[in-house]
């Protein structure tokens, strides 16, 4: 929808997410799962599905917005650990990626 339309591609710093909040209540209401391929977004509202890019090492994944945040300044995203690990964030913790809305 054009509400939204400032938000439909964005680059920014993607940290990510795992055990510590696995099975704890996310901002939609549904219980965080680390193995889902789902993030958290400041202002895209909850169910948005969108994909995102790692343009480092060109991979894409589909995933769903389902969360509200990160609140450190300089990120842009929370990627469940899943999601981070499968576009090979994981081991330097984070990193620059593209997400744009389906």
């Amino acid at each position: 929808s054009n509400r939204y339309i400032q938000d439909e591609m964005q680059i920014g710093h993607a940290s990510w997410y795992g055990r510590s909040f696995h099975g704890r209540p996310t901002a939609s209401g549904e219980k965080f799962n680390q193995n889902d391929y789902t993030l958290a977004h400041l202002t895209l509202p909850m169910g948005t599905e969108v994909l995102v890019e790692n343009p480092e090492k060109n991979l894409v994944i589909k995933a769903r917005v389902n969360d509200c945040g990160p609140y450190v300044k300089g990120r842009a995203f929370d990627l469940s650990q899943r999601l981070a690990k499968d576009l090979g964030l994981l081991p330097k913790g984070g990193g620059t990626v593209i997400v744009t809305v389906l």
